[in-house]
């Protein structure tokens, strides 16, 4: 039946409603109307890059990334910069991670404990640790032996472990 108000009949559109005049009133009162197609294309950006960001928040996994990102020689020895991810949903309290230092032949040079300290869900945390009396050049790789200690209420004993992502930035490799 026309929508004799307005002079128009009702169209069926896409999504199988029909338009009438009450229908594009509402249409041309949005404010993407009134901004013109680039306004929503730049809505449309927007809106996939937030859903970008958010699938990028969602691939980081329920497990614990560890990257080598920086390595700086100082007066008091080598120091190391990691930036640690915790890609659990609860706060990890406490996380301190045996760690193997091999010098540039291959050979152990020492075993140490890193703390992590408290990695809260889905940000990244910057850590350092300066390995006293070392060269940098002298070091060649980083194992990470296991979890000392870890430490969170909600998650499993080995949420510090199990599935650690390790890599590296620098040509020190980390492994686990």
């Amino acid at each position: 039946m026309p929508d004799e108000s307005v002079g128009v009949l009702p169209v069926r559109i896409a999504g199988g409603l029909p338009e009438t005049a009450m229908y594009r009133m509402f249409w041309e009162s949005l404010p993407m109307k009134k901004i013109g197609c680039c306004g929503a294309a730049v809505a449309g950006f927007l809106i996939m890059g937030t859903m970008a960001v958010a699938a990028d928040e969602a691939e980081i996994g329920r497990n614990v990334s560890v990257e080598l990102n920086a390595v700086k020689a100082s007066e008091a020895g080598c120091m190391l910069s990691f930036v640690v991810i915790n890609g659990h949903e609860s706060q990890i309290d406490k996380a301190v991670y045996e760690t193997v230092l091999f010098d540039s032949g291959g050979q152990v040079d020492r075993l140490t404990l890193f703390d992590f300290g408290v990695l809260p869900p889905g940000r990244p945390r910057v850590r350092q640790f300066t390995v006293p009396g070392m060269a940098c050049e002298g070091l060649g790789q980083i194992l990470i032996n296991g979890a000392h200690s870890c430490e969170s209420e909600g998650l499993a004993g080995d949420a510090c472990e199990a599935g650690l992502e390790l890599r590296s930035r620098v040509n020190i490799e980390v492994m686990g």
